[in-house]
């Protein structure tokens, strides 16, 4: 692949982010390839990728990524995902990695990982007051200190029922290994087109974690009669209030997040080594 323009995106809480930015920046400078250093806080609400970028190169966690993914995906560019520790869920690549990888990307020599996003929105009185996207999941909950909330379920145009619980996750396939799954979802493979619907801590046994196919168009409504304030919050990092009424409509975007897999481990290992499924006794 034939690079002229590099973004680095770079978690300034981390503290080997601007050491390792620097190095990056003298790799590419020495290719004749321009590059930009956007260095990250608490919010990426400033964060600006330039049009001009080739490939954004995350350096953090996984909350980084989806930081870069929800400004890029639509624009079809590529994360290379380094992680400050070892490598996470979605960050596949450690710090000791990214020379290497970054070589086998302009060789030619990369998997490319696409990733189904989410398009969020919330219909207030018929008329459209917030849209977003996620890489990892959508999650109503209780934003006071009463948690049980009910929600309506609609999948296309059946209802599916009504969910009294904490709250109810959307996620994606590359979601499934977040939030979804300490609520008890399943883990899906990563590049699958498909929805997990799970209800956070049900009020009853009858509700379980749902699959259905990404085709489906999901509409969450927030039943009147509510005993606390509710919030819908999008990859963790972006929130927005519910009243009583409102609709959340989420369906599949027609962009996914490409993402640069590691040539050292795949995504069934990620998940093998996180989870500790080894077999073996930890005490």
């Amino acid at each position: 692949m034939k690079l002229s323009h590099v973004t680095i995106v770079a978690n300034g809480l981390k503290s080997e982010s601007e050491r390792l930015a620097g190095e990056i920046e003298t790799f590419l400078g020495e290719r004749g390839i321009r590059n930009k250093t956007i260095m990250t806080y608490q919010s990426s609400a400033g964060m600006e990728i330039p049009y001009e970028t080739d490939l954004v190169i995350s350096l953090g966690g996984d909350g980084t990524v989806l930081s870069v993914a929800r400004k890029v995906h639509e624009l079809g560019r590529l994360i290379l995902p380094v992680n400050l520790g070892t490598f996470g869920y979605i960050t596949e690549i450690s710090k000791d990695e990214w020379r290497e990888e970054l070589e086998n990307l302009m060789d030619g020599k990369s998997v490319i990982s696409r990733r189904l996003m989410l398009r969020v929105a919330i219909e207030r009185k018929g008329r459209r007051i917030f849209s977003s996207y996620a890489l990892n999941e959508a999650a109503i909950s209780s934003s006071g200190t009463s948690k049980v909330v009910k929600l309506e379920l609609f999948l296309d145009k059946t209802r599916a029922g009504i969910f009294k619980a904490d709250g109810l996750i959307v996620a994606t396939p590359t979601g499934s290994t977040g939030y979804s799954l300490a609520a008890g979802g399943p883990i899906l493979s990563s590049e699958l087109s498909a929805f997990i619907i799970t209800p956070i801590c049900p009020f009853t046994l009858s509700n379980r974690p749902l699959v259905t196919d990404s085709a489906s168009h999901v509409k969450i409504q927030v039943m009147e009669g509510q005993r606390t304030d509710l919030v819908l919050t999008v990859d963790g990092q972006v929130s927005e209030k519910l009243e009583e009424g409102d609709v959340v409509e989420i369906e599949k975007s027609r962009s996914k997040t490409l993402l640069v897999s590691s040539n050292k481990r795949n995504y069934m290992e990620v998940i093998r080594d996180k989870l500790n499924w080894l077999g073996e006794l930890h005490a």
